[in-house]
This record gives structure tokens, sequence and C-alpha cells, in this order.
């Protein structure tokens, strides 16, 4: 059974010219949501997912209306395949019923993972790069040790409130308790 599913991103567009198509192809029943490709809701898709039974064919006008990028596209379609379901897109006259469909979805998925790997790469090194360069990613600290030794000086204290020493450290009471909380392999006996 064929199974269509159109989207369009705004209600000023139409769905006329998916829903035509659709229909031509002889597909039984189609869902349809009019909302952003990036956007994660989508009922009219995930309806359309759990109508699909094992041997039916999910169809689309374009690839662009399923996925809302590659990976997700490729997530979709091996979902189906898992399922003993199949994809067709019409204006790429792909069709995960043939070998070819197949073969280009596959290397659809070496495409993504490549692109996903030099992502990797370059971020690691990029990284390196500052790292070589004495630069180190994260937040800047707000207490060094001596703000660190200031306000264990100031708590142990009994006349000094939590409260009365963030305020003068200039920090918060969340603050203080991360810089103060026992770090793994320090003497916590210490105090």
């Amino acid at each position: 059974m064929l199974i269509g599913y159109a989207r369009v991103s705004t209600s000023d567009q139409s769905l006329d010219l998916q829903l035509d198509a659709l229909n031509a192809l002889g597909c039984e029943r189609i869902f349809h949501d009019v909302a952003s490709g990036g956007g994660s809701g989508r009922p009219g898709l995930e309806e359309a997912l759990a109508y699909l039974r094992k041997g039916d064919t999910l169809v689309v006008w374009k690839l662009d209306r399923l996925g809302r990028s590659l990976r997700h596209l490729i997530q979709v379609v091996t979902q189906l395949h898992k399922e003993e379901k199949s994809f067709k897109s019409l204006q790429e006259s792909l069709d995960t019923n043939t070998s070819n469909g197949r073969l280009i979805f596959h290397l659809f998925g070496a495409l993504a993972e490549f692109e996903r790997d030099i992502i990797r790469d370059r971020t690691n090194a990029g990284l390196a790069a500052a790292r070589a360069r004495g630069r180190h990613g994260g937040r800047p600290r707000v207490m060094d040790e001596q703000k660190i030794a200031m306000a264990r000086a100031l708590l142990a204290d009994p006349k000094n409130t939590v409260a009365d020493v963030c305020s003068t450290l200039g920090v918060s009471r969340a603050t203080l308790y991360a810089y103060l909380k026992p770090r793994p392999g320090s003497d916590t006996t210490a105090n």
C-alpha cells in the first residue's frame, strides 16, 4: 500500500502540487503537515509513520518534505527499512524497493557520515591548535586558590553566614559550593 506524506512550511503555501502528485501515483492515504522543516513537531508525519504496516511504502513528493536534515532523513528511512517498509521520493526518482534506490540511499548515508567525520576532525584540529597556543576552552574560573582559601577561612568562623561569604567574594551560593566541594583524589579530612 502506498501512503503519502506532504508538508509545506507556512500556511501561505499550498499543498496542492504535492497532493496532486501523490494522488496521481495512487496513494491510498495521505498525511500532511503545515510546519517548518526545522521544527520538531510534525504530527502528520508521526501519524503516517504509525499508520504504515509491513510491506507499505511511504511516498513523498520531494526528499526535503520528509527530513529536517540529511541525518534525520536517513534515520527515518533506516527505521522504515528495519520495519520492512519502503520509501519513495517522486522528484528524485528514489525508491528503496529497488536495488538502485537502496544503493543511492546508502550513498547518502555514507556521505552524511563522511560529513560528520570531517566536522569532528576540523573541530578537534581547531581545539588542538588553540591548546598549543595556550588557550583552553570553557568558562574562566571565578574563584582562584586564594579566594577558595579565603572562603574556607570565612566559613570557619561561625559568625559568618554563607550569604555573607558569597556577598564578600562576589559569587553565588551555587558557585561557592561548587568550588568548596571535595575533588576526587583530594584529602577530605582537611579542615
